[in-house]
């Protein structure tokens, strides 16, 4: 208990002395030791790393997961050394949906049979998926991870520990210079007049008494400076590591596009086969889609001359017919005529007929 308390309060006594140093040196009233150039490059260096990763790192999360519950669910389940559970894609989901559709509306039908046969190719896309999600984690979301929660922390531990030892290194050299500057004092200005004895005793034993506290700062200068350089090296090493890190993220960034290229790749086959199969079906639904279409209005006419225009068309010789515009259509150049709903008009029928495309527009 004893052994603890006087640790405690020895550790206390060196903070304290750390922290005002590094009060002062903020105030600009004590001198601070200045790292080397290329240590400070090197510490630029490793946080400029530190920060994209860490941005490329949640950036991809998101883009691999764009769920954040599905993301703090998988979060925990890592920091609880836990399986995370298989998780079903949105496109399986999506044909399985289809698939069950399929199953109510009838097989047999042309509907229900396309059902099945997208979502069979939804399912395939959500494999791919699925595959794509797993290789991107483990060849390029795990290399991120494991350097900010492994080696970044190795690193900011030991710069840590260098500015401690810095810190330690100025209070040392302030020390020293002020012993230096007592000493100096007495032995310029000893006081040989005191009456009392005690006094005369002191003042007598001040320069040898600041000798030997110069002595002593000296000493521990010379320590803390033997650690702080021996930090220094320590840091220095790990920082110039931050190369083979980056090595290393090349070598995965390579493998991320890699997963990327076949993951749409498979994605682009399978929406081809996807397309010749539905190419296969009867367009059962087109000839229904406009079934009065051919009953509203004759077919255009074709000039032989060229594409019939508007200002050839003549007025009918005699009688007036009306007719109400069911749609809105925008004249798409000079020769047509733009329409809004409901639009009610003498005359409109033969012209419509005659040039639009949409006959079913109007209603007689």
């Amino acid at each position: 208990m004893d052994f603890n308390l006087k640790k405690l309060t020895s550790d206390a006594g060196v903070f304290f002395t750390r922290a005002v140093q590094f009060t002062e040196e903020k105030l600009g009233s004590a001198e601070k030791t200045e790292l080397d150039a290329h240590l400070e490059n090197l510490i630029a260096r490793a946080d400029c790393t530190k920060n994209w990763t860490e941005k490329i790192f949640r950036q991809t999360e998101v883009l691999l997961q764009p769920n954040p519950s599905a993301r703090i669910e998988e979060f925990f389940y890592e920091k609880l050394d836990k399986k995370i559970p298989s998780r079903t894609t949105n496109g399986e989901l999506l044909g399985q949906y289809m698939l069950d559709a399929a199953k109510d509306f009838g097989p047999g039908t042309p509907y229900g049979s396309t059902l099945i046969t997208v979502g069979e190719y939804q399912s395939r896309l959500g494999g791919a998926e699925r595959e794509f999600l797993q290789t991107s984690a483990i060849n390029f979301l795990t290399p991120l991870r494991n350097f900010l929660e492994g080696d970044w922390r190795t690193i900011s531990k030991e710069r840590r520990l260098l500015e401690n030892r810095r810190l330690d290194l100025d209070i040392c050299k302030a020390r020293v210079k002020k012993a230096k500057q007592a000493e100096a004092k007495a032995a310029a200005e000893p006081d040989f007049q005191e009456t009392r004895p005690r006094n005369y005793v002191l003042s007598a034993s001040a320069s040898a008494l600041w000798s030997e506290e110069v002595d002593k700062a000296e000493q521990e200068l010379r320590v803390a400076q033997t650690e702080f350089d021996r930090q220094a090296e320590v840091t220095r090493l790990l920082l110039e590591g931050i190369s083979s890190t980056h090595v290393n993220h090349l070598r995965c960034l390579h493998e991320f596009v890699e997963a990327q290229a076949t993951y749409y790749a498979q994605c682009h086959q399978y929406m081809q086969e996807l397309q010749k199969e539905l190419s296969r079906y009867p367009n059962s639904f087109a000839s229904n889609a406009n079934p009065s279409t051919s009953a509203t209005c004759p077919s255009p006419v074709s000039s032989p001359s060229g594409p019939l225009k508007i200002q050839d068309v003549q007025q009918p010789s005699t009688g007036h017919r009306k007719a109400k515009v069911l749609y809105d259509y925008d004249a798409h150049d000079t020769s047509e005529l733009s329409l809004l709903a409901d639009e009610v008009g003498a005359a409109m029928v033969h012209h419509i007929c005659c040039w639009s495309n949409d006959i079913s527009l109007v209603e007689q």
